[in-house]
């Protein structure tokens, strides 16, 4: 663990894989992360992990797509230091046929997966502007590249993101806040994905996976820090990660 670091990061999805491996990175560095999700009940064992290891982390419940959430909990982290790090991984991935994807599906997945993250664009910048400095990070898919099919309401809203973060780089950069997207261009480590090659493969897919085929939420992780690490003469805007077997 670090010395302690008279700054916050906020992780705005801080589930139990890629969201919470931030916020446990980030918080070994020294950083108070302050964490948020939909359900406050599911961060407990984030934040025990974290303050066991001699971390700080403050967890809230958090709707991603109401404005005045995203603002107290930005506004809560940088009350209680500077906010130096916000990062956008609240995840929106559904797949429906064209003909089953209703109106209320598609709007929903616009909601989570853009709109919440200009909410946290916007509102990260109106904190950091003023002090000249900061860091936004907002997590992509391959679906931000390309539509598939059944992905029609996640691309369209990943696609939107990408852009999203292009615009505020743009604007933002000039003024040493670094804005960066990330691809995450495979299948991450989790019982989810696990259970969808099982699924489609059987029992032995699972157990046969070679190590290192799918991404450690750990590894992505450290790609996030390593971006915030970055000295401005040579900011990475958009990154594209996979493990060494993905087929791209």
């Amino acid at each position: 663990m670090s010395a302690k670091r008279n700054a916050t990061v906020a992780v705005i999805g801080a589930g139990d894989y890629i969201g919470g491996a931030i916020a446990k990175k980030f918080a070994a560095e020294g950083y108070t992360v302050f964490a948020g999700r939909r359900t406050a009940d599911k961060l407990g064992a984030l934040k025990t992990e974290i303050e066991a290891a001699g971390g700080a982390c403050e967890t809230r419940g958090l709707d991603a797509r109401k404005e005045d959430e995203v603002t107290a909990f930005l506004n809560a982290a940088d009350a209680h230091a500077p906010l130096e790090v916000v990062i956008f991984n609240v995840g929106a991935n559904v797949n429906f046929p064209l003909l089953e994807t209703t109106e209320r599906v598609f709007r929903k997945v616009w909601e989570m997966a853009c709109y919440s993250g200009f909410l946290a664009g916007r509102e990260a910048a109106r904190l950091m502007l003023p002090r000249g400095q900061g860091s936004i990070f907002f997590t992509g898919a391959t679906a931000s590249l390309r539509g598939g099919v059944g992905y029609a309401a996640f691309a369209s809203a990943k696609f939107g993101l990408r852009a999203v973060a292009q615009s505020m780089a743009r604007e933002l950069g000039p003024k040493n806040i670094h804005v960066a997207h990330l691809i995450i261009d495979a299948g991450v480590d989790t019982a989810f994905v696990r259970n969808r090659i099982r699924a489609a493969q059987g029992e032995d897919a699972v157990k046969n996976l070679p190590p290192d085929r799918l991404m450690n939420p750990s590894s992505i992780a450290d790609t996030y820090w390593q971006l915030h690490q970055q000295k401005r003469d040579a900011w990475t805007h958009e990154l594209d990660i996979r493990p060494y077997g993905e087929q791209w």
